[in-house]
């Protein structure tokens, strides 16, 4: 979750997908349709984004790309879960990356191995991708445009030596990048949302006013899209935690549902 507005990171970066498995994962691919992958058997979560790909080889691959913004030690044990109901619903092999766009380092396996002789092993292996190790100097000499939405988190060791000045470079890079409005009303949105997670909101607003101000930002579909999802959500949320306190206390479902207006069956599931 992204912010004040408690965004997914899937709604920010849906728009980005083509530059990402471009740069990212050095796939060359048409893009054919996104996939559906969740969990109904284990738990209720969805996928970042799952894609049906044709490579430049021909081969036909689903691309999964998942967003993380905090090091989780049961990543692992989600992405090989992932894999297999992508191989089980799809019959697809699937490509698997890790964006990791956290402020903490990197501390994520991206494996799991076990072996008890040759008929009882499992090697398995994914790729992570720091985005905090990515050069700003790198993407900015790219024409990976919509990439320029990450160059707040990009750089780790440059960002926390330059401090501010390193976030207006940033939005002297997207103000400056050589596409239409709309498309960079769209990346300095997310830039702007994004910087949330490593700066101060007084230290965003002043560094983006100007670009804000020539861009009308809030114009952007993503900046309202995002800002609205994530008042709904962030409201659920709260909702959640109300009716988590509630159950504690041993109040009836159907009166926490009344209160809170989650539905009964989403309730039942926090009594697990």
């Amino acid at each position: 979750m992204l912010g004040k507005y408690d965004i997914t990171l899937k709604n920010m970066f849906s728009d980005l997908t083509d530059d990402i498995l471009s740069y990212f994962l050095g796939v060359q691919h048409v893009k054919i349709e996104e996939l559906n992958v969740e969990f109904p058997r284990v738990e209720t979560r969805e996928s970042d984004m799952v894609f049906k790909c044709i490579t430049s080889e021909g081969n036909v691959i689903a691309a999964h790309i998942e967003f993380q913004s905090d090091n989780d030690k049961e990543m692992p044990y989600r992405m090989l879960r992932y894999a297999i109901e992508i191989m089980e619903k799809y019959n697809l092999a699937p490509y698997q990356v890790v964006i990791y766009i956290g402020e903490h380092d990197l501390n994520m396996a991206n494996k799991i191995d076990f072996n008890f002789g040759e008929e009882n092993f499992l090697s398995y292996r994914y790729r992570i991708i720091d985005v905090g190790q990515m050069k700003f100097d790198e993407i900015t000499q790219t024409n990976y445009y919509d990439l320029f939405s990450l160059l707040p988190l990009m750089d780790k060791e440059r960002r926390q030596k330059e401090k501010e000045e390193y976030l207006k470079k940033c939005v002297e890079v997207i103000k400056n990048a050589p596409v239409d409005a709309k498309k960079k009303r769209e990346i300095a949105a997310r830039a702007k949302i994004l910087s949330e997670l490593i700066y101060k909101e007084d230290v965003i607003n002043v560094m983006f006013a100007e670009v804000m101000k020539m861009l009308n930002l809030e114009k952007s579909a993503t900046y309202r899209r995002l800002k609205e999802e994530g008042i709904k959500e962030g409201a659920k949320n709260k909702s959640i935690e109300i009716a988590k306190k509630l159950l504690k206390e041993g109040m009836d479902i159907e009166k926490i549902a009344e209160i809170t207006e989650l539905p009964k069956e989403e309730i039942k599931k926090l009594l697990n």
